[in-house]
């Protein structure tokens, strides 16, 4: 045991050494706080303390099979698995097994998921004749779990007026209707969900003092993992079961809550000291992981924070490259360079691309980086959630899409057929179906022609099918004379495809109307791309046919050989080399969504800094000057967290301006008095009338800003050479910012209409116009 306790630094050694008390570990990013935990359970094991009175709590299943595998390698396999070790569900579902009877539920009590549980509150929300577009399940579900895990139940809803008057305002005056007949029904199936985890543990351990009693003893030493991170209910559990012996410690770091649209209280952790007597505080304050740079850059941002507890974190690391700041002009351009410089990195670093991570505020900001990453032809995975053109919106439209190319595809037509609703049931496309198949026909051709086919439907059922005909033909009629653009953006609203997301107004809704918002974003970017492709007009099938060979690059194949892309919120407790964080743009990062308090916008900026400080080498920074909303394109500012980072810690690979300030939308010369005795009089020129002029030259219309000068004086150069177009040859290699690596075939024509054809290893044979065309000469 002595040998492991060696391997710590004295301020890892201190908490790891304390035995009896209460105590808070204030842990910064990369100082080793699951090393300190794994090492503080196994040296309690080594003074004699029951693994079966220890009980530990993380938020996640990995974090707690990581410490169960180490302490399993310090005192053995055996012990080990006596620890009543996991997430705070996991471990009160096993407890309420136990003591289910008492709480009048079966010991094989059911959980229900989210699904579940969405699915019964529809169908109370049904039987009580309501109206689902004011009570939509999802919305009344995330209600009823803020209730639970604010110890709100039934009863006390009742007895709370405000919340009954919140509710009516918001025009639900039933929902605490639905909260009971919810609890009911859960009771009566022997189900709880799992928030009911929580406060049915609260229940038993207040209710059944023998019950409470039964595991303070049984939990003599407790410890808590990423405290920050626990909401009100169970702060209080973790209360209970610490009172009587009061050998609790927790670990966090208050500079990494996030989740406080989960229900997570940054409160406990920061008064954790008022809860108990003679707390010892330890702070582990030494950075393992990154470099002093991005160290140095994490402490001047949240040093902006009013609301935390003091500490200085530090690296005995060496200096490392500073933080790199690029901005680019669109976000498909933003994409470009993180692609780019990967590529690069890889190259003269010989790097596996799972030493890079790009990470982003919200999912839809994906695309944009999946395209330009399968452009250069490199691997990656998204993390928490499927590749963009793989989720269901993103599929729903480019369906419909797929429809006005080819209506016989009938895996879209089923798609779509009755999304959103238009009344044609699973029994009404079996029938069309069976007549597709009897006729030798395509589905769309049997609803074509339902005059002249029996089908047994009733007048509004046939009526609802030709309307759906006649749409999908009306978008055909489209296509032939619009681009693929203007074609989507119809399709979106006409079909009522927007309106039905707008429905749902959870984060999980928004988040699906702005990956739709990003697909059309892409259509449009994808159309400006298109002008250089000669021939090509931006047509709806070119577009689908890039589609398809996306989708198909999209597919795993088992390689871990990745770049990592996931959100911020996803990417905490992890590491990478290089880090990419990118859309650092004021109302994207920080969201326009969190800035309305600053509590708010401090969680945003304790989201920065658990961004920045995954990097264990560099940290990129890229942001956009403009940023196409659903087609148009829209001005970008830099996102405020740039300008808190210290400068020096920071390298601009693109002059940037500074001191910020309201850009006058005329000319302030306009104003004031003239100066006759400047004035003088030209030679007129014949024919025209004299012209008065002053001595000075015209000032410009916009104060003159200070510009942060260029990292090494001008622009990074790239590792490849631009070849003007006139000694472009047959045999060439290039590179293009869209097609990726390419040979060139064949050059025809001369001056404007001088064109390349060009054997991309991706795209295929394309001839490019080379006044448009951006190629780098690679061999």
């Amino acid at each position: 045991m002595l040998k492991y306790i060696s391997q710590l630094n004295d301020a890892q050694q201190a908490p790891t050494l304390q035995k009896d008390g209460p105590m808070i570990v204030i842990a910064g990013a990369g100082s080793g706080k699951t090393r300190v935990l794994t090492m503080r359970i196994a040296y309690l094991m080594s003074q004699g303390v029951d693994s079966f009175n220890i009980l530990a709590l993380t938020f996640t299943n990995k974090a707690a099979r990581e410490m169960k595998h180490r302490i399993a390698s310090i005192v053995g396999n055996s012990e080990a698995k006596n620890l009543w070790m996991g997430t705070f569900h996991s471990i009160f579902a096993k407890i309420l097994r136990f003591e289910a009877d008492k709480l009048g539920f079966p010991s094989n009590f059911t959980i229900y998921d989210t699904q579940d549980s969405v699915r019964l509150i529809s169908s109370i929300i049904k039987e009580m004749q309501l109206d689902k577009d004011i009570y939509k399940p999802k919305q009344v579900l995330g209600r009823i779990s803020s209730y639970k895990n604010s110890l709100i139940t039934v009863k006390a809803y009742y007895n709370n007026p405000e919340l009954q008057e919140a509710d009516a305002m918001s025009k639900k005056p039933r929902m605490g209707e639905i909260y009971e007949q919810y609890v009911l029904r859960c009771f009566k199936a022997g189900a709880m969900d799992f928030d009911d985890l929580l406060l049915r543990t609260n229940e038993l351990l207040n209710m059944y003092p023998e019950v409470l009693a039964k595991y303070q003893d049984r939990f003599r030493y407790i410890l808590v993992d990423e405290y920050q991170d626990t909401n009100h209910s169970q702060y209080l559990i973790v209360r209970a079961l610490s009172d009587k012996f009061q050998n609790i410690c927790v670990v966090g770091d208050d500079a990494q809550s996030i989740y406080a649209f989960r229900g997570a209280n940054i409160n406990n952790i920061l008064n954790f000291q008022k809860d108990y007597d003679n707390v010892q505080m330890y702070r582990l304050e030494q950075n393992y992981r990154s470099t002093k740079n991005i160290v140095e850059a994490a402490n001047s941002i949240i040093d902006k924070n009013k609301v935390k507890l003091d500490k200085v974190v530090w690296t005995a690391n060496d200096d490392g490259p500073r933080i790199k700041v690029h901005r680019s002009l669109t976000d498909a351009e933003e994409g470009r360079f993180v692609a780019s410089t990967i590529f690069e990195e890889k190259m003269q670093k010989q790097l596996g691309n799972n030493k890079f991570a790009i990470l982003y505020r919200t999912n839809a900001q994906s695309r944009a980086m999946e395209d330009a990453l399968r452009k250069r032809d490199i691997p990656y995975r998204i993390y928490g959630g499927l590749s963009f053109y793989q989720r269901k919106e993103i599929k729903d439209v480019l369906a419909y899409l797929r429809m006005v190319i080819n209506p016989k595809d009938e895996e879209a037509l089923v798609r779509i057929i009755n999304f959103p609703a238009r009344g044609i049931g699973d029994t009404t496309i079996e029938k069309i179906t069976v007549a597709a198949n009897h006729y030798g026909r395509s589905m769309f051709e049997v609803m074509e022609n339902l005059d002249r086919i029996d089908l047994k439907l009733n007048s509004g059922t046939k009526n609802k099918l030709q309307d759906f005909v006649t749409m999908i033909k009306s978008f055909q009629v489209i296509n032939e004379s619009q681009d693929a653009f203007y074609l989507a953006d119809h399709i979106t609203k006409k079909t009522g495809l927007i309106q039905e997301l707008k429905k749902d107004a959870t984060p999980e809704g928004i988040a699906r109307i702005e990956n739709i918002e990003e697909l059309l974003n892409g259509i449009r970017d994808f159309i400006e791309g298109q002008r250089e492709v000669d021939g090509a007009r931006g047509a709806l099938s070119e577009f689908l046919e890039d589609v398809a060979l996306a989708t198909d690059l999209d597919k795993d194949t088992g390689d871990d050989d990745r770049v990592a892309l996931m959100t911020i919120h996803l990417a905490k407790g992890l590491e990478f080399p290089y880090v990419f964080i990118v859309g650092m743009e004021e109302d994207l990062f920080p969201s326009a969504m969190s800035m309305n308090t600053r509590s708010e916008l401090e969680e945003e900026r304790r989201l920065f800094y658990v961004a920045l400080t995954r990097a264990e080498h560099q940290a990129y920074l890229t942001y956009a000057q403009s940023r196409y909303r659903w087609g148009k394109l829209v001005d970008s500012e830099p996102s405020r967290f740039i300008e808190e980072i210290t400068e020096s810690f920071i390298e601009y690979l693109t002059p940037t301006e500074t001191n910020y300030r309201y850009k006058p939308m005329i000319n302030t010369d306009i104003f004031g008095d003239v100066d006759k005795s400047k004035l003088r009089q030209t030679k007129p020129v014949a024919g025209t009338p004299p012209k008065w002029v002053t001595d000075n030259e015209p000032k410009h219309d916009m104060p003159i800003r200070r510009l942060k000068p260029m990292a090494g004086g001008g622009p990074a150069p790239s590792s490849t050479a631009a070849m003007p177009d006139s000694k472009l040859q047959p045999g060439n290699v290039v590179m293009h910012e869209r097609f990726g690596k390419g040979k060139v075939l064949n050059i025809e024509g001369a001056g404007p209409d001088r064109k390349a054809e060009i054997h991309f290893e991706v795209g295929g044979i394309k001839k490019l116009l080379l006044r448009f065309a951006k190629l780098d000469v690679i061999g």
